[in-house]
């Protein structure tokens, strides 16, 4: 068959330096599906520092539009980790989604816009160290007040697992409680 060059969306290009990986093809279908082909790029995919209630707004029109773009976004962080925090956001209202939800939406899609040709690079190196990072938004969501957390894997210098995820339980404190003796 032959080394891998395309696989479910997924442009894989062979060089000295190692593999990219891209969705290309993929995001340009993407950004045709939403009617946003020739729309205005930006600069970053959302204000991180904003919180977005689910009950903001109005019910938009047609949730599955929604919950498709999402689901289209959320595969495009296959190649793309810098959308897994905003991705993440957007999903979580997939079963109410609201206009100021689909705005959202519309500003990654933007954001895709102007970087279509990014791609992963899996760098071949001797390095198998493995480094990890992790952080946290205590209490970040407006509604629950559960945190968001993630991570990220690199092995030598490539990325090879990440993770954005809101946490199941309200914690109260992000500090550790100490035990006292009678």
């Amino acid at each position: 068959m032959g080394p891998l060059h395309y696989f479910l969306g997924l442009e894989v290009h062979r060089t000295p330096r190692g593999f990219f990986h891209s969705l290309a093809k993929y995001a340009e279908e993407l950004l045709q599906r939403a009617g946003m082909a020739n729309c205005t790029p930006v600069s970053t995919p959302m204000d991180t520092l904003s919180k977005v209630a689910a009950d903001v707004g109005s019910p938009v029109a047609d949730p599955s539009e929604y919950r498709s773009l999402a689901g289209g976004l959320q595969y495009l962080t296959m190649t793309r980790p810098e959308l897994a925090y905003v991705v993440q956001k957007t999903c979580m209202h997939m079963h109410d989604p609201r206009d100021r939800h689909l705005a959202i939406i519309k500003r990654i899609l933007r954001y895709v816009r102007g970087t279509t040709s990014s791609s992963l690079l899996l760098e071949a190196t001797p390095s198998t160290d493995i480094v990890a990072y992790f952080d946290t938004d205590w209490a970040g969501c407006p509604d629950t007040r559960r945190s968001t957390s993630g991570y990220c894997v690199y092995l030598g210098g490539a990325l090879v697992s990440w993770s954005s995820k809101r946490q199941a339980t309200v914690s109260r404190s992000s500090d550790k409680p100490r035990l006292q003796r009678p």
